[in-house]
């Protein structure tokens, strides 16, 4: 008979947090809470409650980032739509790496790479929405292919705030995993556990924007898949980095 661990009995009580706090702030709407209880109960059972905590972050910071100076966004067509309520979308586009990696961690709880990649891949979230959401308000903006100007708010554009914004949203992912008491936790020191996953989500990001200027800008993939694939590049870097120079 399966039995519910201290562990187990802390992730519901987060889930349970994590949906009143999206409810009564508005962060998402009904398919975004839907999404948000399928992704938290995966990755903090399949994986840990400090797993959740760290997705928790990101949608906190992600959140005010969306709400920062949102009058300005929306007097220039650059603010999310909905008041800045996201959906289910946003949610799996942003959920579905860590949920895999957590799925892999219950399937080969042996892995090393696993927290490295769960922590890199939601920076890599945060450092894009964080370059996204304070970055428009840019008029600095430049393509990340050809470094012309471009109107800002531009997919695969960059500017100087947006990219202090990118650096500053991997930092405070890295900084919130690294204090988090993981048991059985990445296997190095602190400094350089920050420094990869801080690395790695700024590189993403930069992989989100040039996704966005080829693919997204012809018409090919939508936002939400630039998403996904720039999240997922995340794990698989960390994965990489893990294997071969640790």
């Amino acid at each position: 008979m399966f039995e519910l661990s201290d562990d187990h009995i802390i992730s519901l009580f987060l889930v349970m947090g994590l949906l009143i706090v999206t409810k009564v702030r508005d962060m998402l709407d009904n398919g975004g809470i839907l999404a948000a209880l399928t992704v938290g109960l995966t990755v903090s059972l399949a994986g840990h409650w400090t797993w959740l905590v760290v997705l928790m972050g990101f949608l906190i910071i992600g959140s005010s980032a969306t709400r920062w100076r949102y009058e300005e966004k929306l007097a220039i067509s650059l603010a999310e739509a909905n008041e800045g309520l996201r959906g289910w979308r946003n949610v799996l586009a942003n959920g579905a790496a860590p949920m895999l990696v957590s799925i892999i961690n219950w399937q080969y709880p042996e892995s090393s790479w696993d927290y490295l990649a769960l922590s890199s891949c939601v920076a890599v979230a945060c450092s894009d929405t964080l370059a996204s959401e304070i970055g428009s308000l840019d008029t600095r903006t430049r393509s990340i292919i050809n470094l012309q100007a471009v109107p800002q708010g531009t997919n695969g554009g960059m500017s100087p705030t947006g990219t202090v914004a990118a650096v500053f949203g991997a930092l405070s992912i890295a900084v919130l995993a690294a204090i988090l008491p993981v048991d059985g936790g990445f296997d190095t020191s602190l400094p350089i556990f920050i420094c990869l996953v801080s690395a790695i989500g700024w590189f993403g990001c930069q992989i989100d924007s040039l996704l966005g200027a080829v693919l997204e800008n012809q018409g090919h993939i939508g936002k939400h898949a630039v998403n996904l694939l720039a999240t997922f590049s995340g794990a698989v870097l960390a994965v990489i980095v893990n294997y071969q120079f640790l």
